[in-house]
């Protein structure tokens, strides 16, 4: 029987697939062990609520515990998926209006950029914390990150506990590959891709058919006003991020009201996306107390699923994920965290080496990677200044604010995170929560 431990459970949704991708597969049936882990008991109760009723209508007879206590939920786990959100909707809520009363305008904010830069400084030592303790009690599973910031958790697990089975998935280079597919009238299996860089800044590198480059044909169907087609059209190559996601991680953008008007960039959308996850959570309680139907039986298997269900069974998948460099993008620093893809098998995660990357690609990518190294740096340094110094090289920051408002607003939401940082980042006594 095969042991998946879910380490946080905020994302009602993100639980739901996965499981439901599990559960379906006729080969795991009764084959399962389905542990529950959030130092939240509400969040707890409604997990395994959930993950009780997918069963039930699945048929899949799963062993479905729950474990406030999280070594022994990790004790003897084959998997452990992770979802990560320290603090909730409220603090998010600060990473946005404290920054807002400054000028600074961010979209999601969960990356780089300020929001991205707290939300590592909130989440890094839990996963350094994790880290260790999988090395300890679990060092043949493997820790499938689903939550960001994931290139600087990535980066902060390896270097901080040498913990090395650590994977971050995410579904915005699948999401991609169809919506190009789909541009161009073809199924995604028909075309030859191949994407890499880093999470939420990968670039398609090859859109192929039959041995030709589908591009010339994308270029006669893609519409101007979005971000992604602006950057797409400087820089040769589609990106896998959304126009949301991409419009922050640069300094052109987020800072001209004309532009953002002209480019339908939202700002703010992240307020938007995280109301919509508390109203799922809600309609999820709902819909348990009514018995309605939650599995999902018709969708894209989740990264997280994906790359599981091919160890469990042996049927071999291309999954994309989020590791440690060791030279799989050759002009990428060694110890930064890629994307790319994955081939998994019933003998584990094979990330497959890229090589070289354009090198006008590569030029974002070190923009991208001057923040993600001085956040983990702040945390496993125990360096105030570097938080600082992550801010005044972020792109958008920088292209908006003074160096002494930067200062400012990073001092003034040091002290609104307070009780959710590091000591050594607060200049306190106290401990970082965890979940």
């Amino acid at each position: 029987m095969s042991r998946i431990v879910f380490v946080g459970l905020s994302q009602v949704e993100l639980t739901r697939r996965v499981v439901s991708d599990l559960l379906l597969t006729p080969s795991l049936r009764g084959e399962l062990e389905i542990v529950l882990h959030d130092a939240d008991g509400g969040l707890l109760a409604t997990g395994e609520a959930l993950v009780r009723a997918l069963d039930a209508e699945a048929g899949a007879r799963a062993a479905i515990t729950v474990a406030p206590d999280r070594r022994r939920a990790l004790d003897g786990a084959d998997f452990v998926v992770s979802y990560l959100d320290v603090g909730g909707f409220e603090a998010t809520l600060r990473d946005f209006e404290i920054p807002h009363r400054y000028g600074l305008r961010q979209t999601i904010g969960d990356t780089i950029g300020i929001g991205g830069i707290f939300r590592g400084l909130r989440t890094i030592p839990f996963f350094v914390e994790l880290g260790r303790e999988m090395a300890e009690l679990c060092p043949d599973a493997w820790l499938l990150n689903c939550g960001d910031p994931m290139a600087m958790i990535g980066w902060a697990v390896r270097e901080a506990t040498g913990f090395e089975r650590f994977a971050g998935v995410c579904h915005a280079v699948c999401d991609t590959h169809t919506y190009l597919a789909d541009l161009v009238g073809r199924r995604v299996d028909e075309i030859d891709f191949l994407s890499a860089g880093l999470n939420h800044q990968s670039f398609v590198l090859r859109f192929e058919a039959e041995g030709r480059s589908l591009y010339p044909e994308l270029d006669a169907l893609l519409e101007p006003g979005h971000v992604r087609v602006e950057m797409y059209r400087r820089f040769g190559y589609f990106p896998t991020q959304s126009s949301e996601h991409a419009a922050e991680y640069v300094p052109w953008f987020l800072r001209h009201p004309a532009e953002t008007a002209r480019l339908g960039v939202q700002v703010e959308e992240y307020l938007r996306r995280s109301g919509k996850n508390l109203h799922l959570y809600e309609e999820t309680r709902r819909a348990l107390s009514a018995g309605r139907p939650l599995l999902i039986r018709w969708q894209h298997q989740e990264p997280a699923a994906a790359a599981m269900l091919a160890v469990l069974t042996g049927e071999e998948k291309e999954v994309y994920v989020n590791v440690a460099n060791r030279g799989l993008i050759t002009n990428l620093p060694e110890s930064s965290c890629v994307e790319v893809p994955a081939r998994v098998d019933a003998d584990g995660i094979h990330p497959v080496p890229v090589g070289e990357l354009p090198v006008q690609l590569v030029a974002l990518h070190r923009t991208f990677l001057n923040v993600v190294e001085l956040t983990v740096r702040a945390v496993l340094d125990g360096d105030r200044r570097h938080v600082h110094h992550a801010a005044m090289v972020d792109p958008n920051t920088a292209a908006t604010l003074s160096l002494p408002a930067i200062e400012a607003l990073c001092d003034e939401l040091i002290e609104a995170h307070a009780g959710l940082l590091p000591a050594t980042i607060t200049g306190t006594t106290a401990g970082t929560t965890t979940a």
